[in-house]
């Protein structure tokens, strides 16, 4: 990745920095986090600044641009519960059925960041597709805060059905080859997890700091797993090490990856958390994992029906 945020984590105390993870993830309210950074910063004034800083910036911040000639976009509603919209991109030129990347957006709604990695995947060839929980609210309102609590208003069981949903839809398009993997950031990591023990035929899961499947339904699990997580995400890193044990007694196949001095949010660069080393690193054992795994579940569709045809 080349843009990068002009502030990292080390322009910030440790003690903003895990503040403002509580503020994200509504531990905190934005009065709690001004008062925990002033005490560090000696200013509220000085803490609503390192506030501002510590929120993304996407202008310019776009790895893959809108109108870049190699993809093509289409904004479209499918059919699920609340009737989402979705973000669809597909690379120009390729022949034939493409595998599908189901790409699962943060807590705040499809953001600039989450639209620029589903261009980012059919950049790489396959076709992706990222619906927009926030549908019901007339989508991404224009900012995270904004977002984040129009997000919280929605029934968490509801919206996995809309997932689930989107998955399906995937899978049914003439132009996929029905093969279908998931990747997701915090809370759609969490997201993905939670697919995998209700979508036995899941190509794939990628799951970028996301909150652990149910322990309890990871036997359900049959979909290869990958998952990143930042060394000093101190909040997951505390669950992780659980999960991981779950699934290797599960007998599940998987890959589990900590990367060194990275925080929660390290893949976004739109924010100081970004880790271009991490970043890239997760990325291509991303792309990696899905070009391995998409690619078996064809051949291994394609199998089945030869053996189908001999039989018969």
């Amino acid at each position: 990745m080349t843009n990068k945020p002009v502030k990292t984590t080390a322009d910030f105390p440790p003690e903003v920095l895990s503040a403002f993870d509580q503020y994200v993830h509504g531990v905190i309210d934005r009065r709690q986090f001004l008062r925990r950074a002033s005490i560090v910063t000696a200013s509220v004034a000085s803490a609503a600044a390192m506030l501002d800083a510590l929120n993304p910036q996407y202008a310019g911040a776009a790895e893959i641009d809108p109108q870049d000639a190699n993809i093509e976009i289409e904004n479209l509603a499918y059919p699920s519960p609340n009737d989402w919209q979705g973000y669809l991109v597909k690379p120009v030129g390729v022949k034939g059925p493409l595998p599908a990347v189901l790409v699962i957006h943060e807590n705040r709604g499809r953001n600039p960041y989450i639209e620029d990695v589903a261009r980012r995947l059919a950049n790489a060839g396959f076709m992706a597709f990222a619906p927009d929980a926030l549908t019901p609210f007339g989508g991404w309102p224009g900012n995270d805060d904004e977002g984040r609590a129009l997000q919280r208003k929605l029934d968490p069981a509801l919206m996995l059905e809309n997932w689930v949903a989107a998955y399906q839809y995937l899978q049914g398009r003439d132009d996929c080859d029905g093969q279908v993997g998931a990747v997701g950031f915090c809370y759609g990591g969490g997201v993905v997890n939670a697919l995998a023990t209700q979508l036995p035929m899941l190509s794939a899961g990628v799951a970028y700091y996301g909150r652990p499947a149910d322990l309890s339904r990871v036997n359900a699990i049959k979909s290869p797993l990958q998952l990143h997580n930042g060394e000093r995400d101190e909040r997951l890193m505390a669950v992780i090490p659980a999960y991981e044990a779950a699934l290797q007694v599960a007998g599940i196949e998987f890959e589990s990856y900590v990367y060194a001095d990275a925080h929660h949010g390290f893949h976004n660069n739109t924010t100081p958390r970004y880790n271009d080393a991490a970043a890239d690193l997760a990325w291509a054992r991303t792309l990696t994992f899905f070009r391995t795994h998409l690619a078996a579940s064809a051949k291994h569709s394609r199998a089945d029906q030869i053996d189908e045809k001999t039989v018969l």
